[in-house]
């Protein structure tokens, strides 16, 4: 995403904001699939769409989200990313690989 006087971001790699709308989108051809993403206002009054990653999600209207930059190849005006496991939008339970990055906690060690 880009950073400048003119973003929605600013200057900033990460943004809080509220949740405005949760739907799918189809992605360009020749992809075929359902997208989850959602609207979500800043503070600055700027909306965009923001793609929910990861399989499953508790998202709803008016929950408060961290959203980071990174835009879906193949999904249009769809710029950037919402972090899973902070704020309002649970990470995923059981998810062994890319923790970090789908707010999974770190497996118990036997």
């Amino acid at each position: 995403m880009a950073h400048g006087p003119y973003s929605s971001f600013g200057s900033i790699s990460q943004k809080q904001g509220v949740c405005l709308r949760v739907s799918t989108r189809t992605p360009k051809k020749p992809n075929s699939a359902l997208r989850k993403i959602a609207k979500v206002r800043f503070s600055n009054r700027h909306d965009i769409f923001a793609h929910i990653p990861g399989e499953g999600h508790n998202s709803q209207e008016h929950s408060i989200v961290l959203v980071r930059g990174g835009r879906v190849k193949d999904s249009p005006g769809v710029k950037s990313h919402r972090i899973r496991g902070v704020k309002d939008l649970l990470g995923i339970l059981d998810h062994r690989k890319g923790i970090s990055k789908y707010g999974a906690e770190r497996p118990k060690s036997k």
